[in-house]
């Protein structure tokens, strides 16, 4: 039988945590609560109470709430409610965690769901679950639900929201326990891609599958490059087809897609092969028109849709990308080949369209090629990234490298 973990303060929580509790048993999982609050008495009985959830970060329940802090005993308690939740899983103990809260019991929960391997259930019912959710979520599969009204009693509207998520988590969990993989499995590509260099990658995926290899592609929106980068350092991938770079050039001019400033690194780290290109660094990614901030008036725009306006970068611009590249892939320590489009990064980087800019683009290409190991393979090709020959040639090359670094 799944079972479902519960994870909360049942000083404040406890009579809705308690509802969920026989929602989800009803549903037909079992349950574990874990008890993550420091101040009032528990308003139900956890399986797991908080004393063990301090223990497990080093620390003790009368030290955190006599100190007064509350963001401090949020840190603590969900630093010792991931220890735990990680050792039930490696236990079998744990099929799917759920979590409800405002602000602090948003950020314990997700906490700790962020720490469980990607496809795990995680559902977080949440007050702040119809704003910015980026900081909860983070890179991994996290479900929020809004809770419409305050968790603060049960009620006819808080009661439907909360047996909707029982039944959501208790879904989840029988699903994750009795799931049965394919017998084949093939090594796993990761693949980056843009609307501006879909063909490209598009033509790349089917040569690689073509070869046996699983190609998971991720768009590259910055929590795109993100999960790429968490997915990587997780060992999830047996190489790396990053063709779409694009999300370094928000985080070095402040668009709105930026990656953070590790993104490209992961792969080098972990000595895997890859193959990296130039794609869409041609440009900085914007909201609407209007939110385009004062500062970059007078620069060359172009409106992809209502809600994404696109700024061509400069070659100063490029030139300082082209190093940056440099540097992060000089730390590499497994097979890295670099492929350069020369007629064009983009779709609307190539003659006759409105990002084309040659010498933007050469500023880029030289800064690259002067600043790059010796010994890290440059592939320059006398076409656009979105040529069937480009793409074609960039799945080739991963294809040699891990065919002679790992068994296939």
């Amino acid at each position: 039988m799944a079972i479902v973990v519960l994870l909360g303060t049942l000083d404040t929580k406890g009579l809705e945590y308690d509802y969920v509790r026989r929602a989800v048993r009803s549903a037909g999982c079992d349950v574990l609560m874990i008890d993550a609050g420091v101040r009032g008495t528990p308003l139900t009985q956890p399986d797991i109470i908080r004393d063990q959830v301090a223990e497990a970060a080093g620390a003790s329940v009368k030290a955190l709430a006599d100190a007064g802090d509350r963001n401090a005993a949020v840190d603590t308690m969900a630093r010792g409610a991931t220890v735990l939740c990680l050792e039930l899983f490696r236990q079998g103990k744990l099929h799917g965690l759920l979590g409800l809260g405002g602000a602090g019991g948003s950020v314990l929960a997700t906490t700790v769901m962020r720490a469980l391997p990607v496809g795990v259930p995680k559902l977080m019912v949440s007050t702040l679950a119809s704003g910015d959710t980026r900081p909860y979520v983070g890179e991994v599969d996290i479900t929020m639900m809004y809770s419409v009204v305050d968790i603060a009693g049960i009620n006819r509207i808080s009661e439907r929201i909360l047996s909707n998520a029982a039944a959501a988590i208790a879904g989840m969990a029988t699903g994750y326990a009795n799931f049965q993989p394919a017998a084949e499995t093939k090594p796993l590509i990761g693949a980056t891609m843009f609307g501006v260099t879909t063909p490209c990658v598009t033509e790349a995926r089917q040569q690689l599958e073509s070869r046996g290899y699983e190609v998971i592609v991720f768009h590259a929106t910055g929590t795109g490059g993100r999960s790429l980068e968490t997915l990587i350092e997780g060992g999830y991938f047996a190489g790396v087809l990053d063709v779409t770079t694009t999300e370094l050039a928000d985080e070095l001019v402040g668009g709105v897609l930026s990656a953070g400033d590790h993104r490209l690194e992961a792969a080098g780290k972990r000595g895997l092969p890859q193959v990296v290109s130039l794609g869409a660094l041609d440009m900085v990614n914007f909201g609407p028109r209007d939110s385009v901030p004062a500062k970059f008036e007078g620069r060359q725009f172009h409106q992809h849709n209502a809600t994404v306006t696109l700024m061509r970068t400069t070659p100063e611009e490029n030139a300082q990308l082209g190093r940056i590249i440099a540097t992060k892939l000089n730390a590499a320590t497994g097979k890295t080949a670099v492929f350069i489009p020369l007629k064009g990064v983009s779709m609307i980087d190539v003659d006759g369209k409105s990002f084309y800019a040659p010498e933007a683009d050469a500023a880029l290409f030289e800064n690259l090629k002067s600043n790059l190991r010796k010994d890290i393979e440059v592939i320059e090709m006398n076409t656009d990234i979105n040529d069937p020959q480009f793409a074609r040639a960039m799945a080739a090359k991963l294809d040699e490298f891990l065919r002679t670094t790992s068994p296939h």
